[in-house]
């Protein structure tokens, strides 16, 4: 198991740790993640959550070739248990991002409460470029933040941006020499023991109650597209250069 989970002073931490392989995410690895986060939901000594990586990678996205083998069969598969945990959580979410922060890597931060990213983060959503659509609701809240014109950028054309740029956009707090992202992100995690649960949990829920319908309506929706477009004959072009270390050719197709 790639994931680490620790309980310290009411701070529940949930690390990728899955250097050898850029914390790429298999199946495994999200069913772990969405039970770290429903275990601490129940909790009643978590306070908070953090979620991290490891120094220089916070996740290059899925694994492809577990996800080639064990694509994702609906609502209820690993990737969607993660999803739905996260976005249903109760109590503040942190994140910690160091390096790159690809696919998943990046729209998990859409759903976390507070962000801190390094001055080395990289960030991008290539789905188009793998023959797929945006996911996690990104299709929704990306253009919220940024405009239709900006996150076409973002998600159509999957032009990668930095730290600097993810907190003009909205997506992170602040930015910060990436040997201090770690400790400030815990330090701010840590500052929820202070403070009344019931009212962080209550004031959170009406801060995601104007559109926490539609956003699990744009989940489930991209979710059946992204299914169908990885089934599709540009996916497999996609996917297939990956594995050959190649270029993709999509010009047979219209």
């Amino acid at each position: 198991m790639s994931i680490k989970t620790a309980i310290v002073d009411g701070v529940a931490t949930i690390e990728i740790a899955r250097p050898e392989k850029k914390n790429a995410l298999t199946q495994a690895m999200y069913q772990a993640m969405a039970d770290a986060i429903n275990d601490a939901q129940l909790d009643s000594t978590v306070r908070a959550i953090l979620i991290t990586g490891q120094p220089g990678i916070f996740t290059s996205g899925n694994d492809i070739e577990d996800f080639m083998q064990r694509p994702p069969q609906g609502l209820d598969s690993p990737v969607f248990q993660f999803m739905q945990s996260l976005e249903a959580c109760e109590k503040p979410v942190i994140a910690a991002v160091t390096g790159a922060a690809v696919g998943i890597g990046t729209t998990l931060l859409l759903h976390c409460d507070l962000v801190y990213v390094s001055d080395e983060a990289r960030l991008a959503m290539p789905f188009v470029s793998l023959g797929l659509v945006p996911e996690y609701a990104s299709s929704l809240l990306v253009p919220q933040l940024l405009g239709h014109v900006k996150a076409a950028e973002k998600l159509l054309l999957g032009d990668p941006f930095n730290g600097a740029e993810a907190v003009e956009m909205g997506i992170a707090n602040a930015v910060l020499p990436a040997s201090e992202v770690l400790a400030h992100a815990r330090r701010m995690a840590e500052r929820f023991n202070a403070l009344p649960p019931g009212a962080v949990r209550d004031s959170k829920r009406l801060m995601k109650a104007g559109q926490r319908a539609l956003v699990k309506q744009t989940l489930a929706s991209e979710a059946e597209i992204f299914g169908q477009r990885l089934r599709s004959p540009e996916a497999a072009e996609a996917f297939q250069a990956f594995f050959q270390k190649r270029k993709p050719d999509f010009s047979k197709f219209s």
